[in-house]
């Protein structure tokens, strides 16, 4: 249904990665899969000679690469750095950072919005405070908030959960994104305003939160003494030298002149300056160059930012959701690809697109931002294909030809079935987004395995070999696939780019989209028949002049049950327009939209008493005199279609007594 279509738009932003994240931003765009992570007893990829890492080779390689992709893509402009062994190896603009001006990108100066890899000084911060014996990875967060965060599950929550996004908190998106100065809260306005649930124990199941992280930069406000954005400023840009960064919303008016303008696409209107309430979790303004220096640190044991316990301990895996699939370290998470240990992060604004990775035993990083979605999201395709291949030419392996696994077929047969992803919402909207925005694992003939959520550039669904228990391996490709199975049953699984931080659950009978959509869509029919024949019933009558022998009560129930009718198909077509807003400008999330919501809700509780009226015009036509074969099913039909679209209003929040999401 085309409802339904509409509504399932906005899902990717808040489930895959893909998508970014919105609300469409502030998402982690992982990187293409590691291509080492072998089951135990296979063999390590071999390595392979590659070219040279040089400044004229990568410029050579840049340039083969980057000013077609963002032309073919429609992309404005955007900023690609190298740093080697300490030092800026090539930092290179590409495209505009305005078109209106025609003014190119300075890859020293131009500002570019790094999205979620903002996290990344956020966490930096964390371990600063850390390594200063002020605050504990362990300890529960509450010892360090001016707030609390309700109990739940038993466990308090913890920096480490914080930092591998394991809290446990479900999605968050109110005031995600602003553009109005106006509209701008407070970070501590904004994480009081609204505490998420929690639906999954501490430490129990990787959930990507940005209200994690916004927590995390309010305790390094708290503790410090300082604003969020003065320490960060205080204590890393500073000792980096960083003079084109800021997380100060909107920018300081001596930054304004080096900002890159965003884009939807490079041919379409510019767009204005997005404003991030959890401001730790994405709000960063930058340039290339300046990330360079942060990168450098990094690689370089932590530079004047941590000592080398600290920046070892912040590297290292913290957790591995799924066996065999890429480690979560604390902040970073881990894209190893060729047999190098790699980690770094990815980040989304609505116009803003960008990647980060560091080559740890290779001193290597690699930072890329751009300043446009392009075609069809074509700006995600052009990250993924740029770190595949700077890691292949520079860092190539021969990957392992390893046979299909013997268990393909039994395996195969348990991972079938339905899943949503562990980023979700259960008190809210956002939970019908979630069921909507499922996805299906099918068994092939050839007992390879396609996920329905999971395609390539062309759109085109993958198919999964299973090379050994529980692991599968990209036909044609080189993504990895894994499940962690107990017990006979899923428990999760996820693509290596997703482990670390958002997995595949099963869907439970209520968000099991593989019989709720076709039910749903079947109610959704009735509805509109029933609609449409009110007028279309009442013309032909009034031309034959006919008078129809229902009167009284039975008249006023069977009107009733048309008004229903109508009631369902506007609270759903309206959530559905609705949505499409929330998509196309996430600046709506304002609130906004609250009166809208608050109409649909009190037109879903008019259809609700409706639905209980249709019940009772059953009874009321299986009484009547000389009734009607056709009318008797009809009204059974519609009664039970009714009953099943208020029991999902109900179950995916639609009506709620507050609209915090």
């Amino acid at each position: 249904m085309r409802i339904f279509a509409t509504l399932a738009v906005i899902l990717g932003a808040l489930a895959l990665p893909a998508a970014a994240q919105s609300p469409t931003a502030l998402g982690p765009t992982v990187s293409p899969s590691p291509v080492h992570l072998l089951p135990k007893l296979a063999v390590a990829p071999a390595p392979v000679r590659g070219a040279m890492l040089t400044k004229a080779d990568a410029d050579a390689f840049l340039d083969g690469f980057v000013p077609y992709a963002i032309d073919q893509a429609d992309i404005a402009g955007g900023v690609v750095v190298v740093v080697k062994d300490g030092q800026v190896l090539t930092e290179r603009g590409f495209g505009y950072s305005d078109i209106k001006s025609r003014k190119p990108v300075d890859p020293e100066t131009t500002m570019f919005r790094p999205g979620s890899t903002s996290k990344l000084f956020t966490w930096t911060s964390v371990m600063q405070l850390v390594q200063a014996g002020k605050l504990d990875l362990d300890r529960d967060v509450n010892d360090y908030l001016d707030f609390r965060i309700p109990p739940a599950f038993g466990k308090p929550i913890t920096l480490r959960d914080l930092m591998t996004h394991t809290a446990g908190f479900e999605e968050s998106a109110k005031f995600l994104i602003v553009f109005d100065p106006k509209a701008n809260k407070s970070l501590e306005a904004v994480l009081k305003r609204w505490i998420p649930a929690r639906i999954y124990a501490p430490g129990a199941m990787p959930a990507y939160s940005n209200y994690g992280c916004a927590l995390a930069g309010y305790i390094v406000q708290h503790v410090s003494g300082e604003p969020f954005d003065a320490y960060v400023q205080h204590h890393i840009f500073d000792p980096l030298g960083m003079r084109h960064s800021s997380f100060v919303q909107p920018l300081p008016a001596s930054l304004v002149p080096f900002m890159a303008t965003g884009y939807q696409q490079a041919s379409m209107k510019p767009e204005g300056y997005e404003l991030v309430g959890l401001a730790p979790a994405g709000a960063l303004a930058a340039s290339g160059g300046d990330m360079a220096k942060f990168m450098i640190a990094h690689l370089e044991n932590g530079g004047p930012l941590l000592n080398p316990q600290t920046a070892a301990l912040m590297h290292a895996p913290a957790n591995t959701p799924i066996p065999g699939m890429p480690p979560m370290a604390l902040g970073f998470y881990h894209e190893d690809r060729n047999g190098q240990t790699i980690i770094g992060h990815a980040g989304d604004l609505n116009f803003f697109h960008t990647d980060l990775h560091l080559f740890l035993d290779k001193g290597v990083g690699l930072f890329m931002s751009f300043n446009s979605v392009g075609k069809g999201g074509a700006v995600h395709t052009v990250r993924e294909r740029l770190f595949e291949q700077f890691t292949d030419r520079y860092f190539p392996a021969a990957a392992p030809d390893l046979p299909t696994a013997p268990t393909a077929h039994a395996d195969g047969l348990v991972l079938a079935g339905h899943y949503v992803s562990s980023r979700a919402s259960t008190t809210n909207f956002l939970k019908a987004l979630n069921l909507i925005g499922g996805t299906s694992v099918v068994l092939n003939g050839d007992d390879t395995i396609t996920v329905g959520a999971l395609a390539n550039a062309a759109g085109v669904p993958k198919r999964w070999r299973e090379v050994a228990h529980w692991q599968w391996q990209e036909v044609g490709g080189s993504d990895r696939l894994g499940a962690l199975v107990e017990n006979g049953q899923v428990v999760r699984f996820a693509p290596a780019g997703l482990a670390p931080i958002i997995e595949f659950v099963p869907a439970t009978a209520s968000m099991n989209a593989g019989w709720i959509m076709p039910v749903a869509g079947i109610a959704l029919f009735v509805m509109l028949v029933t609609a449409l024949s009110w007028p279309i019933v009442a013309l032909v009558r009034r031309s034959y002049a006919y008078r129809p022998g229902i009167v009284g009560r039975g008249l006023l129930l069977h009107r009733t049950t048309r008004a229903t009718a109508w009631l369902m198909l506007a609270v759903f077509g309206g959530w559905a327009a609705l949505v499409s807003i929330l998509t196309g400008d996430a600046s709506a999330f304002d609130g906004r939209l609250d009166v809208w919501m608050r109409l649909l809700q009190l037109l879903l509780i008019v259809a609700i008493v409706g639905t209980l009226l249709s019940i009772w015009n059953v009874q009321a036509v299986l009484s009547r005199p000389g009734k009607h074969k056709l009318a008797t099913v009809w009204g059974v039909v519609f009664a039970l279609s009714a009953l099943f679209l208020v029991w999902l209003s109900l179950d995916v929040k639609l009506l709620t007594a507050t609209l915090e999401f």
